[in-house]
C-alpha cells in the first residue's frame, strides 16, 4: 500500500530563507521551531537552528522589558522613595514577571525542543505505527507543522493580547489598586506614567504573548497526540517499560517543568504584591493555588489519557494471550516432571525447564501494564515544581524564628 509522507523540509525547521543547513528528517518535529516571532528573532541573530544562543537571547529580552521601566520610572521619581506606595524597585511582581518567568519561558523552549523533537520518530521506529495508519500519522506530523508555522495564529495571540489582556483583564484583576509606579488610580480609571506607559504598551504585551504563544504550542501538541491516539497502534503488553511501548512519552511530562515552574513565579509575584500592599494573606489564595495547579497538571499530562483506551485494550488481550501461553508451559511442566512424563535419567535440579519456569514468572509483567504513561512521582514532582516558587510567602504568615524552632522540633 502506498502511502503519504511529509514533504522532507530543505532546511532546518523554521529556518530563515538563505540559510544553509542539511536537510531534516520530516519527522523531527519540534513544537518550539516556527512561527514568525521565531523568523524574527533568528534575522536578529538571537538564536540558530537548534535554539542555540540561549544566554543571548534571555538578556535581550529580559533587558528589553525591564531595563526602560527602571530607566523611565527612575528619571519620574518613582524607582524608590515615598512618591508612591509602590515605587519600582519594590515591585516585587514586576521583578518576578520579567526577570525571573519571562527567562524561564524562553528556557523552556530549548528544553522542550530537545526533549519533544524525537517523540513523532519514536513512534515509527518502535513500529507503534499500524501500517494501514501510516498515511493518518503522516497526516497529522504534516499537519502539527503547518499549524506551529501559522502566521494568523500569531496574530490572533497579538490582537487577544491588545484587546483581551491589555485593556480589560490587566486593569480590571492584575493592576493594584493604590498609587503606583506605573499609574496612579483617578476617578473612572488610572493616569499612566512614562514607565506605565511602557510597561502597558510594550513590556507587559510582550510577556503576555510569549506566555499565550506556549499555550498556543500545547494546543498545537494536544492535538497532534489526539490524532495519533486515533491510529491504528501496535503495542505490546509485555513491554519492559510497563506502558506497551509508549514509555518515551513520560519524557514530554518531564520537559515541561519549566513552563510550570514559570507559572510558580508568577502566582508567586502577583500573591506578593497583594500581601504586601492590599492587606491580603496567604490564605486568601488557597482556591486560586488549588485551581492553577490542578489546571497546570491537566494541561501537561491530560494529553497522555488520550492512549489510556489503548493500554487498556492492549492490557486486556495481553492477559488473555499470555495467560493462554503461560498455561500451556505450566501444563507440559506438570506433565513432564510431575506426571511421569519426563525420559529416564534426565536430572531436576540444574535443569533448564526449571530455570524456564522461573524464568517465565518473573517476564509475565502483562498484567502490571499501567493504564497511565506516566507515573504518579512525576506528577507530583511537578506539583512541587509549580508550588516551590511560592514557598518562601509562608514567612508572611509565619515568622522565620518561629518557623525555624517548629522545624526543629520536629527534626529533633
Amino acid at each position: 500500500m502506498t502511502t503519504e509522507t511529509p514533504r522532507p523540509e530543505s532546511r532546518t525547521q523554521g529556518a530563515a530563507p538563505g540559510d544553509q543547513a542539511s536537510p531534516q528528517d520530516p519527522y523531527d518535529f519540534s513544537v518550539v521551531l516556527g512561527g514568525p516571532l521565531y523568523q524574527i528573532v533568528r534575522r536578529a541573530h538571537l538564536v540558530g537552528g537548534a535554539l542555540d544562543l540561549l544566554r543571548r537571547r534571555v538578556v535581550v529580552f529580559a533587558l528589553f522589558a525591564w531595563l526602560p521601566l527602571l530607566v523611565l520610572s527612575a528619571v519620574g521619581g518613582l524607582a524608590w522613595g515615598d512618591a508612591v506606595e509602590v515605587p519600582f524597585l519594590l515591585d516585587v511582581e514586576a521583578h518576578a514577571r520579567f526577570l525571573l518567568t519571562m527567562p524561564l519561558l524562553i528556557v523552556a523552549e530549548l528544553v522542550v525542543h530537545r526533549r519533544m523533537l524525537p517523540v513523532a520518530r519514536q513512534f515509527l521506529e518502535r513500529g507503534l505505527i499500524a501500517d494501514a495508519s501510516r498515511a493518518r500519522f503522516d497526516a497529522a506530523v504534516a499537519s502539527a507543522m503547518r499549524l506551529r508555522n501559522s502566521v494568523l495564529a500569531e496574530l490572533l495571540l497579538v490582537a487577544f493580547v491588545y484587546l483581551v489582556g491589555i485593556f480589560y483583564v490587566w486593569p480590571q484583576y492584575i493592576a493594584l489598586d493604590v498609587a503606583t509606579w506605573y499609574a496612579t488610580p483617578v476617578e473612572g480609571g488610572r493616569v499612566l506614567s512614562m514607565a506605565g506607559w511602557w510597561f502597558a504598551y510594550v513590556s507587559l504585551p510582550l510577556f503576555q504573548f510569549i506566555l499565550l504563544r506556549w499555550y498556543f504550542r500545547l494546543f498545537v501538541w494536544v492535538r497532534f497526540l489526539w490524532q495519533v491516539s486515533r491510529c491504528a497502534l501496535r503495542l505490546l503488553p509485555a513491554h519492559p517499560d510497563r506502558t506497551a511501548g509508549l514509555g518515551f512519552l513520560s519524557t514530554t511530562v518531564v520537559a515541561l517543568a519549566p513552563v510550570l515552574a514559570a507559572h510558580g513565579v508568577l502566582m508567586a509575584g502577583n500573591f506578593a504584591n497583594q500581601i504586601f500592599y492590599q492587606g491580603a494573606a496567604l490564605g486568601d489564595f488557597r482556591v486560586e493555588l488549588v485551581v492553577v495547579v490542578a489546571f497546570l497538571l491537566l494541561v501537561v499530562v491530560g494529553p497522555l489519557l488520550l492512549f489510556t483506551p489503548h493500554l487498556a485494550a492492549v492490557r486486556r488481550v495481553g492477559l488473555r494471550e499470555y495467560g493462554t501461553l503461560a498455561q500451556r508451559y505450566v501444563r507440559e511442566f506438570d506433565e513432564k516432571w510431575l506426571r511421569g512424563g519426563a525420559p529416564a535419567g534426565e536430572p531436576l535440579l540444574g535443569g533448564a525447564d526449571m530455570q524456564s519456569l522461573a524464568d517465565l514468572g518473573k517476564s509475565f509483567g502483562v498484567g502490571s501494564t499501567r493504564l497511565l504513561p506516566f507515573t504518579r512521582d512525576a506528577v507530583l514532582q511537578l506539583g512541587v515544581i509549580t508550588l516551590l516558587p511560592v514557598a518562601p510567602l509562608v514567612l508572611t504568615m509565619i515568622p522565620l524564628e518561629e518557623l525555624a524552632t517548629r522545624l526543629l522540633k520536629i527534626l529533633f
